[in-house]
């Protein structure tokens, strides 16, 4: 029986050094693959995420994109998407000299917004949702157990929820070398959830050393998507930019830019830019950015559909 062959590109996001960054799939024209194969092969990628191209469902948006952890599909996530939409514009997949085009995912049309040549893009900006929050949760202790670290080792600032389209809890460090030595027990951090939804856990403290407005970070999502750490996490830094804001972690009124390492406790070192529109005490904008660069390109194989 013949099989169904599908192309895909690989790339690295919120890098433009190849095998740095957060690696992504992404399979090109995939009409004709069921929900199961997508998550069996998103689980064969062994990447944080795998995506799927498919023909929009939208007048307002150049293609649908479905998002696969190796565990669940995702309604929206940030280095699938700038990651996405820079493979499009390389491959010719957009419409020709286009700067801005929207991509339709769970939550809807996700705009993305390119700097340089449009054919072959520098830079990609995506625009983030209003960011929401949950309450400060208390049971501060619980979560730095957790963690494998000391009470003393959290920020004053809360520990919260916090989301642009995927939530994920928010866990403010006092700094760099405390980040790094966060590791977590999952059974504990599963405890101190409670009856709270279980979130990916994005620890985080502003690097002073690194320069002003730098923010030094982890992302863990073992317990939630099967990710034990992401190098890149796009869909949390906007919540980061607005939370760092508003907290007045980092200076700045009006616009604010601020960039976010992460991945470099795990070899694979990441920026994520974040632009914030402020008025007053509000958060009225939020762009997230970075660069992408191929690194692999080929074919998947399945079987003929039955």
């Amino acid at each position: 029986m013949a099989a169904r062959q599908y192309r895909f590109v690989q790339t690295d996001v919120f890098t433009d050094t190849p095998y740095r960054g957060n690696p992504l799939a992404v399979v090109l024209g995939a009409e004709g693959i069921s929900d199961g194969e997508m998550q069996s092969i998103a689980r064969e990628m062994n990447l944080s995420e795998t995506t799927f191209v498919l023909p929009p469902s939208r007048a307002d948006c150049a293609a649908r994109v479905r998002i696969f952890t190796p565990g669940v599909e995702l309604p929206f996530a940030g280095h699938p998407t700038i990651g996405t939409a820079t493979v499009l514009a390389r491959e010719g997949l957009l419409p020709a000299g286009a700067r801005t085009i929207a991509l339709e995912e769970g939550i809807g049309p996700v705009a993305v917004t390119f700097d340089g040549d449009p054919a072959a893009p520098a830079f990609a900006w995506m625009r983030h949702p209003d960011a929401t929050f949950g309450p400060a949760l208390e049971n501060r202790a619980a979560f730095a157990r957790a963690l494998g670290l000391d009470e003393s080792d959290l920020l004053a600032t809360p520990i919260c929820s916090g989301s642009t389209g995927l939530p994920h809890l928010y866990v403010p460090l006092r700094d760099k070398e405390a980040v790094d030595r966060a590791a977590p027990e999952i059974p504990a951090l599963m405890r101190a959830f409670g009856e709270m939804e279980p979130l990916g856990v994005f620890v985080f403290a502003p690097d002073g050393e690194a320069g002003d407005n730098q923010v030094y970070s982890r992302m863990f999502a073992e317990h939630t998507a099967g990710i034990a750490e992401d190098p890149a996490t796009g869909s949390a830094s906007g919540p980061l930019g607005a939370y760092v804001v508003l907290h007045r972690l980092v200076a700045g009124e009006g616009e604010v830019r601020i960039v976010s390492e992460q991945g470099t406790k795990i070899g694979r070192q990441s920026f994520i830019h974040v632009r914030i529109r402020t008025d007053g005490d509000t958060v009225t904008q939020i762009d997230v950015g970075g660069s992408a660069v191929p690194v692999l390109e080929g074919t998947l194989f399945l079987p003929e559909a039955t």
